[in-house]
């Protein structure tokens, strides 16, 4: 092996330089051609170079010159102050020469551009004098509203000036100038200078010179201009003034010098930049021909080259391709065909040949119909074959045929057929590619009559037949009774698998079966759960009997299959039996119910009676009594008990009859009276809980045709269970807030004939909707010692007199929760039997 890669390494140097003598008629004049380019490069390169040393040295010689003019005049412009100020202390007593004096300044100001005006001030900074002359015209300070600034700037150089006993500079002041100002753009950037008069060591006053920066720039010299631009900046970069607004090239020299204008004078830069200088055009299209020949010249041989390169890639991979597709075609089992336009053969492959036994010699040539196409469907095939050609359904789907062999034995096929296209874009032609799907037709004809039997079993079944992917939640197969009554989605097979928690469970035994090894236990599978019965929670109230058994779907996931079989008929049934038998030991407890009050009533009537006849017998003693005090205090006391066990036996008599099914004992009562007896029964245990009871009668109400001792129980029934309802909304440390237990009775008019209605109002916590809908059937009670009787009786006897009885909550002011119950009575004026009488 290493012996082959030594070789290799010897052998590829060799290859690459018989490459490349295949192509020294390219490669020779394109050298040339480079070195050429480079040899010009080189030299335009160095005469740039020195073109560009002398521009940089010219630059620096015209900025020296211009700082040299700048600082010139600002020396020469210090003598004439120090001038004008001697001059000024000469002439303190002459006033012809103090005008000589301000002439001389006036001139100054007018021959040097720089110089705005200058301000003679005494030693107490009061201005003496000003040249030029203010005025409405030369006064622009004053009406710019600047002169707040550039007196500031004046002052403060004033100080500096008299610390020192020298010429001083103030900053530079920026002064806010209107566009429209015909001088705004020349006086936007000023300064001063201040040069102290001092006689005999004394300051007498100070001469103070207005600078602007765009004038000092006017003192260099207007041909330096045209070819430079100068600026004037603080040592911040601040730019101050520019002598021309047109930019400057990209590529343009620049250099900056300091500016040395006075001792105490703020630091200030001079910056020139160069102007694009005129171009040789000559010289540079001589360039530009020059490296545009090259250029093209370099191009031209590169192209040949990379295209004869390309021409032996093409060689080289056209080679390649021809083996690689003879090789393709000949270890294929796919038959392959081609076709011109007239249908006629022109190729076949050898798995081809192998398919029909016919050799490609007697194949190609041949038109349709071929001699290998079965005799009994020649015609069939012909009319394919051209459907197919003229459409692209061959390219797709294919087209089943036939092949008869030259043995004899026939074989079904599936051809396709795509169009020939040459290199221009034209159809030459059709190529068919014929694959064997006999065995293949025969397995999937044997599949297809196992899966409509299998179909057509489930499909028949009234059983809801499901498999679900328990990975991806997916249904994976469902029968039609399943489609019909739960869709074709997967929700209908969890609900029929049970509650949550049998979901997460078949979450988790599947997430354990991912994480462990390949394959699915055998144990695990297969295993049938016990049948359990489901109701639906989507409101149709339907049963199933589900089974369930985790089983392998084809693709080897994991997967359920669950049969459910609709048992709500049986469901039903069995509540009804259900229901059945609770009525009959409901009817069962009534009846010993019944017979139980038939016994205690019978049973009570004899003390009661024998109570009664005692304290009767007590009272006739004690009317016969002398003494009168005794009489007075004891004989109410036993006529009240005598009359209350008489009443106690009645009532005990007018429920068993109530129970015995008979008739009220009816007669013409005042419901005042009976509501007066009910609540002086109630009232003793209304005292005992600290509650109250109240009434509202309606006066001159008509008297009504009822069993008084029937009615007396009901109200009294009533009154309780206000009273209770409001004893356990109030505890006993705020029962004194509590509101009273309301009797109240009218006439209802809103109905015709109108009826005796009467109320029973509590203001305890009202009554919940599940025990509003259950409060009067028997048995049925909140209490913890209560047997549900009560309410129950309580409407019997009220429909017993033709009326009715019901409850109602009432709520808060605020409407936010229940503040007590309402129950309501509506009887009858008149009798039935009366108003049949009638």
């Amino acid at each position: 092996m290493k012996s082959t890669a030594l070789f290799g390494l010897v052998i590829k140097p060799f290859n690459w330089l018989r490459k490349i003598r295949g192509f020294r008629l390219v490669y020779t004049p394109l050298l040339a051609i480079v070195l050429f380019t480079v040899v010009m490069g080189i030299i335009l390169g160095t005469l740039h170079l020195q073109e560009k040393g002398q521009q940089e040295a010219a630059l620096f010689r015209e900025l020296s010159f211009a700082k040299q003019r700048i600082q010139l005049r600002f020396a020469n412009n210090a003598d004439s102050l120090n001038t004008i100020n001697r001059e000024i202390a000469a002439s303190s007593e002459d006033t012809k020469l103090r005008q000589l004096v301000r002439e001389q300044a006036d001139d100054l100001v007018l021959n040097n551009h720089e110089i705005v005006k200058i301000i003679w001030l005494n030693a107490e900074n009061t201005k003496q004098w000003t040249v030029p002359v203010n005025n409405a015209k030369t006064d622009w300070i004053s009406k710019t509203q600047n002169d707040q600034a550039v007196n500031e700037g004046l002052n403060k150089a004033i100080e500096l000036s008299r610390a020192t006993s020298r010429a001083a500079f103030s900053q530079f002041i920026s002064l806010n100038l209107s566009d429209e100002e015909p001088l705004a753009k020349d006086r936007r950037t000023v300064f001063w200078q201040v040069a102290p008069n001092i006689v005999g060591g004394q300051v007498i006053g100070f001469l103070a010179a207005l600078y602007t920066t765009q004038g000092i720039l006017d003192i260099i010299p207007g041909e330096l201009k045209a070819h430079y631009r100068f600026t004037l900046l603080t040592d911040k970069e601040r730019v101050l003034s520019i002598s021309s607004d047109r930019d400057t090239p990209k590529r343009a020299f620049s250099n900056q010098t300091s500016l040395d204008i006075g001792v105490l004078s703020p630091n200030l830069v001079l910056r020139i930049d160069t102007y694009p200088p005129p171009t040789n055009l000559t010289f540079r299209m001589l360039i530009g021909v020059v490296i545009g020949l090259s250029a093209f010249v370099i191009w031209s041989l590169w192209s040949v080259l990379k295209q004869m390169q390309v021409r032996q890639e093409a060689e080289a991979n056209l080679s390649t391709e021809t083996s690689f597709r003879n090789a393709m075609e000949n270890s294929t089992p796919v038959g392959i065909r081609a076709h011109d336009m007239q249908k006629r053969i022109t190729y076949v492959n050898r798995a081809f040949c192998e398919m029909t036994g016919w050799s490609a010699k007697e194949l190609v040539g041949l038109l349709p119909p071929f001699p290998f196409w079965p005799d009994t469907r020649r015609d069939e095939l012909v009319d394919k074959m051209n459907r197919a050609l003229l459409s692209d359904t061959g390219s797709k789907t294919g087209i089943e045929g036939a092949i008869l062999r030259r043995d004899g034995s026939l074989i079904q096929t599936r051809t396709f057929i795509a169009p020939l296209i040459n290199e221009r874009g034209i159809q030459t032609g059709w190529v068919t590619s014929l694959i064997d799907i006999s065995e293949p037709k025969k397995i999937r004809e044997e599949l297809a009559a196992s899966q409509e039997r299998f179909i057509t079993v489930l499909e028949g079944l009234d059983a809801a037949v499901s498999v679900v992917d328990l990975e991806s939640d997916r249904l994976l197969f469902a029968n039609r009774f399943y489609r019909e009554n739960f869709g074709d989605d997967s929700k209908g097979h969890f609900q029929l698998a049970g509650n949550a928690n049998n979901l997460e469970t078949l979450h988790d035994v599947a997430e354990d079966l991912q994480d462990s090894p390949p394959g699915i236990p055998t144990s695990f599978l297969y295993q049938e759960s016990e049948s359990e019965e489901i109701q639906l929670s989507d409101g149709s109230n339907k049963w199933y009997e589900v089974r369930r058994r985790f089983i392998p779907w084809v693709d080897g996931h994991l997967a359920q299959l669950l049969i459910a079989t609709d048992i709500t008929v049986r469901k039903e049934a069995d509540e009804s039996a259900r229901l059945q038998e609770e009525r009959m030991q409901f009817t069962s407890r009534l009846t010993t119910m019944g017979e139980m009050a038939s016994s205690l009533a019978h049973e009570l009537n004899q003390p009661l009676s024998a109570i009664s006849n005692y304290c009767m017998g007590v009272a006739k003693r004690l009317e016969s009594s002398l003494d009168p005090a005794l009489t007075k205090e004891i004989l109410p006391a036993l006529e009240k008990a005598s009359e209350q066990a008489h009443r106690a036996g009645t009532i005990i008599q007018r429920i068993r009859g109530f129970v015995k099914r008979s008739e009220p004992q009816r007669k013409s009562t005042a419901i005042s009276e009976i509501i007066n007896d009910a609540v002086g029964l109630v009232e003793i245990e209304a005292h005992r809980h600290r509650l109250t009871i109240t009434s509202n009668i309606t006066e001159n109400l008509p008297e009504v045709d009822i069993d008084p001792v029937l009615i007396l129980q009901v109200l009294v029934n009533l009154l309780k269970n206000g009273l209770d309802s409001t004893r356990e909304a109030y505890p006993l440390s705020s029962r004194w807030s509590a509101p009273a237990v309301n009797i109240s009775a009218d006439l209802d008019t809103s109905i015709f004939p109108a009826m005796l209605r009467i109320q029973v109002s509590d203001g305890g916590s009202g009554i919940p909707d599940l025990v509003s809908q259950r409060m009067f059937e028997p048995f049925f009670s909140t209490k913890s010692d209560g047997m549900g009787m009560g309410l129950n009786i309580c409407r019997s006897i009220i429909e017993s007199h033709q009326g009715r009885l019901w409850a109602v909550n009432r709520m808060d002011a605020e409407h936010t929760k229940l503040a007590g119950c309402t129950f309501t009575i509506l009887l009858p004026l008149v009798s039935p039997e009366a108003a049949g009488n009638v």
